[in-house]
């Protein structure tokens, strides 16, 4: 099933690609791999390949010289992105290259490389041609951190550590503090979003959940991307609509910050109830209070968030999981997952992580 064998280096690998260009939770979970490598190889220069519209949450990394990003989605779309990318790699002369992703197009930009060492899943398609060292990946036996480390088997390399270590800027984190320094506490972040519409917990859900934690006291931020704006605003209608006393302690910053920018001002708030998505993954990271809502995922699958802070709360149903990512509808046609997930069960948990996280 895999190639353990511990990889012989003539030398310290001087130059690593490390490819994730997968979605931002998983770029994030990354971390503790590259932090590893750093400590293990420390006159290494170590690449980073991520999605595009990533790069910019993980330039600065200590770790890292260069973040590239690869905009397989967009302008980079196609064979002729792909072919662009392997030339852009194999001009790079790596040593070293490290990839846990199984697509074909992974395993073609692996191959591409020309390291000389370059490892990956077994279960990555044409793993035997384009890794020199293939390590089963353990899907549903371990956290997704755990799996991402056990690239490091071959290679002799000791895990570091097991925490991602986000690279916060200065300038970012003043800016938070600057803009939260207004704003009183407790204060509950709240993200109502996700790429999968089934991982979302109802939008009315997420009103009434704001209104109870006004009513507690605590002040509340709503984050989003750009597309996602739609269940912000919602939710600060509802708001406004019910308790127009405390609506000034209720703000909307859906669409309104960069990634870069993004989890410092997620790391300024007390406590944060979000669906599985990848924000959830800029707020445990910094030991943030994290109330997570796992509808057709569980954390079976791996990506839960982790610390003794961290609160996974789901419903028991019989078709839970209903897949890796979710679905744009409910197979079953019912949401059950998220619909019978209440806000008054929810709040119970939030209340305690806002009382736990309170700087």
């Amino acid at each position: 099933m895999s190639s353990c064998s511990v990889a012989s280096f003539a030398t310290p690998p001087a130059r690593i690609g490390v490819w994730n260009t997968a979605f931002l939770g998983d770029a994030v979970l990354t971390l503790p791999l590259i932090q590893s490598l750093a400590l293990a190889f420390p006159q290494a220069s170590i690449d980073f390949y991520v999605r595009g519209g990533l790069a910019s949450l993980f330039t600065g990394h200590p770790a890292l010289r260069h973040v590239i990003a690869y905009d397989k989605r967009g302008s980079a779309r196609g064979g002729a992105g792909v072919v662009a990318m392997c030339q852009q790699v194999a001009a790079q002369h790596y040593d070293l290259w490290i990839s846990p992703h199984t697509s074909l197009r992974s395993s073609a930009v692996a191959l591409a490389s020309r390291a000389p060492v370059r490892v990956g899943y077994a279960e990555a398609t044409l793993s035997r041609l384009c890794y020199t060292h293939r390590v089963g990946r353990g899907f549903g036996q371990k956290h997704e951190v755990e799996r991402l480390l056990a690239l490091l088997e071959p290679l002799g390399v000791p895990p570091a550590s097991v925490w991602p270590e986000l690279p916060i800027s200065p300038a970012a984190r003043a800016e938070a503090e600057a803009w939260f320094a207004a704003v009183p506490g407790p204060i509950l972040g709240m993200h109502p979003g996700s790429t999968w519409p089934t991982k979302c917990w109802p939008v009315e859900y997420f009103a009434e959940l704001a209104c109870t934690a006004l009513e507690a006291g605590a002040s509340v931020v709503l984050f989003a991307g750009n597309d996602e704006t739609d269940k912000t605003n919602a939710i600060e209608a509802a708001v406004r609509q019910r308790m127009a006393e405390a609506a000034g302690r209720c703000f909307n910053l859906g669409g309104k910050l960069g990634l870069g920018v993004l989890g410092a001002y997620i790391g300024q708030v007390s406590a944060y109830v979000t669906n599985d998505s990848g924000p959830m993954h800029l707020a445990w990271p910094q030991r943030v209070p994290v109330v997570a809502l796992f509808g057709p995922t569980d954390a079976s699958l791996g990506f839960a968030p982790k610390g003794e802070s961290a609160v996974v709360m789901g419903v028991e149903l019989p078709c839970r999981p209903c897949g890796l990512h979710g679905a744009k509808v409910c197979p079953q046609g019912h949401h059950g997952c998220m619909r019978q997930l209440s806000p008054g069960l929810v709040w119970e948990s939030v209340q305690a992580a806002l009382l736990a996280g309170v700087k």
